[in-house]
């Protein structure tokens, strides 16, 4: 039986992806894989027995990624299963951003208690509230990834001119992606021209509030920016400082904190980007089924620290190698399957950063001396027999 551990309540759907031989729990203490949505795992004990972690979500700053690599547990995550629902927050937010509906609905809770004359206080105080429409407007879109394009598709089909920048579009993206989105490879190109401003960018040590007095600077007077992808892309005081001068229209955000609470013109809503069924169900669907195939067939797909993976069992048996990328580690490898008269049917390397993987496909049954024997070269961090 294979122990699957969820340290957080992940959607039912998930469990229907798994067969008899595993066995899934809330507090199991020798699990094999685990499946995770926010709870922080910085500060816990990692199990030995643990192969892999799949978040059921995109973010993984709730997982020490780097760290894992180092012991050869491989961390994966779920790119696109909540794009739908983010795009749609998105949407939503592009009106918020530009109507004053917020306001507007705070102000119509006041007039509780004025009977009759709550119609005629609606046609005399509703000027406090016109905002602009978002036809004909620019939307300036920085990241087109999996929400990034479906936000430009959907902003086009409303009628907003659309820029896009996004130096990594991948081939698939740029297929789905409209062709009425103008790409530039400049952000300062993309801030000089937009209405509205939208963040779809992971949070890495180079972006960190790259949203800022400087590049705040570069747009357009009154521009809208809206961010839901993550808080620390922005910084708060220079935004604060940027919507009380007025450069800033509004800004709408799905990370509240301390500092944007009771701003005027600032409207937080509490990280609902994913907080859809459909979403969590998509998330678990796939952080199960990545699981599953990294399991038994050592395929690793959508993982954020170690290379990707995916190769046909075309034999027998599987040894899988989690290893550094450095040289002559296959040549070390190699030599330990013919010293003991194993057979190599099929290999292919991956390579990412510091690390690679290593997957070897033989019809000769291998002995544990040799796997023992690869598991002490030097380098190799992880070793494992598939049958």
């Amino acid at each position: 039986m294979k122990n699957i551990l969820k340290l957080n309540a992940i959607s039912k759907m998930a469990d229907d992806c798994f067969d008899e031989t595993y066995l899934l729990s809330n507090d199991t203490t020798t699990p094999v894989g685990i499946m995770v949505r926010s709870f922080n795992m910085h500060d816990y004990v990692l199990p030995p027995t643990v192969l892999a972690v799949a978040r059921a979500g995109a973010g993984v700053n709730n997982i020490p990624t780097d760290e894992y690599a180092k012991q050869g547990v491989v961390v994966f995550n779920t790119p696109g299963a909540n794009a739908n629902a983010v795009k749609e927050l998105v949407m939503s937010a592009l009106f918020l951003g530009s109507r004053k509906i917020v306001d507007s609905i705070k102000w119509v809770d006041t007039l509780k208690g004025n009977g009759d004359d709550i119609a005629k206080m609606v046609e005399k105080g509703k000027k406090d509230f016109v905002g602009p429409e978002i036809l004909g407007k620019t939307l300036g879109i920085v990241g087109l990834g999996a929400i990034g394009i479906r936000v430009a598709n959907a902003a086009i089909a409303l009628g907003m001119n659309v820029v896009g920048y996004d130096p990594y579009l991948s081939v698939d993206n740029a297929l789905i992606l409209s062709q009425q989105c103008k790409r530039v490879n400049d952000l300062d190109e993309l801030y000089k021209v937009s209405d509205y401003i939208t963040l779809h960018v992971p949070l890495l040590k180079e972006n960190a509030s790259f949203i800022n007095k400087d590049s705040i600077a570069k747009m357009k007077d009154g521009v809208v920016i809206i961010n839901c992808a993550r808080g620390e892309l922005v910084n708060n005081n220079h935004m604060i400082n940027a919507i009380e001068s007025g450069k800033v229209a509004r800004h709408v955000t799905d990370f509240p904190c301390e500092d944007f609470i009771g701003v005027k013109n600032i409207v937080c809503t509490p990280h609902l980007g994913a907080s859809t069924p459909e979403a969590e169900d998509n998330c678990a669907v796939m952080a199960a089924k990545e699981l599953i195939d990294f399991i038994e067939n050592g395929n690793i797909v959508n993982s954020v620290n170690l290379p990707n993976c995916v190769t046909p069992k075309t034999s027998k048996y599987r040894v899988t190698i989690i290893h550094l990328n450095t040289h002559n580690m296959i040549a070390q490898a190699t030599s330990v399957f013919g010293n003991n008269g194993v057979n190599i049917e099929n290999l292919v390397n991956k390579s990412r950063g510091n690390y690679a993987y290593t997957v070897i496909d033989t019809d000769n049954e291998i002995p544990p001396h040799a796997l023992d024997a690869l598991t002490n070269v030097d380098g190799i961090i992880r070793v494992r027999l598939i049958k």
